[in-house]
């Protein structure tokens, strides 16, 4: 039906005219054809898979696998990276049961919803000094640089006990890390960059115990200097950029949406399933890819053994068949199933935090600005397009500044 050397690059596209909504020929491929051939930019032939049901039926199976050294890569600059090597300890995201297995529940505990609600108080703290600074700074200000960016970071840094100040290197690292069209050894490089000053700060938490996620590590486990070190660097890219980006075009999609707006503040018991609207609807991360361990029959269509099959997370999340009128935004929809997180073995260990910066900042950040707008036009608004993560690279906003502060 489509060019299969043609459809990675939908991935990282969007609507003509939407910048939330998944291209055309990526929902048309999901009615139609959502097992469907795509050779990846190294020159792979494998699949895509676009349809809900399917998706997490691939995600659930074990014969599909996660490790690195399987996977061909649907982004492009992948294919410059040479022969891929089994994911190094500690890595744990890249690899299947039972290492897997090992790390991921050595991490759970860190992790479980009680915790991670603990710090709805520390998370409001943070969001109300951003809100604060932003009210001194005066509109418009660029919600992103403002707001969005510096609350996850923050967030991440003291469940990781990194200190503050070294917050932006650090998001400048990762920044190197998510672009798309960072070269594959500028990558590796920043990776490396980050892994040691993991490593340097797991020393300083041995010498120096402390009641975080990374000191619980470090005291709990017989993990390695190079394990944790790896391990903190997956968590902050995880716990950072996707949560910012959903932040920050979640406001947009809101602004944007201006009758879903007013339900948002007539019904704040809303909140939390707003939220999980707004996961579905927006769905910033593009897909993940899983390799079959053997010949597997997908959707009729027959996966043999070594291909990669890249599923498409906005098309399964827009699924008409799973979510009826899927393309409206919908805050009171029942959203029980979405993907935004994943699925399986693999599904988002950080999710129930992401839920807490998420239900906390939006609401609170159109409660003190209730006249909050755009400061500039639509099409002006800079999009993602060339990073892994989806959003807005900056988002102008401004407000009348008498009304500023009502309830």
């Amino acid at each position: 039906m489509s060019d299969p050397s043609a459809l990675s690059r939908l991935l990282h596209q969007h609507a003509e005219g939407c910048p939330f909504d998944p291209p055309h020929e990526l929902r048309q491929l999901r009615d139609q054809e959502p097992v469907t051939p795509m050779t990846y930019p190294d020159g792979h032939d494998g699949w895509l898979v676009t349809s809900h049901a399917l998706v997490r039926e691939v995600l659930a199976d074990n014969r599909f696998s996660h490790r690195h050294e399987l996977l061909h890569y649907p982004m492009p600059g992948t294919e410059a990276a040479g022969e891929p090597r089994p994911a190094q300890p500690g890595a744990f995201t890249a690899m299947d049961p039972p290492e897997h297995t090992r790390y991921r529940r050595l991490l759970t505990g860190q992790f479980t919803v009680r915790r991670m609600r603990q710090w709805t108080s520390r998370v409001k703290k943070i969001t109300a000094e951003h809100l604060d600074a932003m009210e001194r700074l005066g509109p418009p200000v660029d919600l992103v640089e403002a707001y969005s960016g510096p609350i996850p970071g923050l967030v991440i840094c003291e469940l990781l006990g990194v200190p503050t100040g070294d917050r932006a290197d650090f998001v400048r690292t990762m920044s190197v890390v998510m672009r798309l069209d960072t070269a594959p050894d500028g990558r590796v490089a920043a990776m490396a960059e980050m892994q040691d000053y993991m490593r340097d700060l797991v020393r300083t938490k041995r010498a120096e115990p402390s009641d975080d996620v990374l000191g619980g590590l470090v005291s709990d486990s017989d993990l390695s200097d190079d394990e944790l070190a790896i391990i903190g660097s997956l968590l902050t890219g995880a716990g950072f950029d996707t949560t910012a980006n959903m932040i920050a075009i979640g406001a947009y999609a809101l602004l944007s949406h201006p009758d879903q707006l007013d339900v948002l503040r007539a019904e704040p018991d809303l909140t939390t399933n707003a939220v999980e609207e707004l996961l579905r609807y927006l769905s910033v991360i593009p897909g993940t890819v899983r390799a079959a361990l053997e010949d597997v029959e997908i959707g009729g269509r027959l996966i043999k053994t070594g291909q990669s099959v890249t599923v498409s997370v906005p098309a399964a999340n827009r699924d008409p068949k799973r979510f009826p009128d899927p393309d409206t935004l919908d805050l009171r929809r029942p959203t029980a199933g979405h993907v935004a997180f994943g699925h399986g073995i693999h599904q988002c260990l950080g999710q129930q935090l992401a839920r807490v910066e998420m239900q906390v900042a939006i609401p609170a950040l159109f409660d003190r600005f209730p006249t909050l707008h755009l400061a500039v036009p639509p099409e002006e608004i800079p999009m993602r397009d060339d990073m892994i993560i989806y959003g807005v690279h900056s988002l102008p906003v401004t407000w009348d500044e008498q009304r500023g502060d009502l309830p």
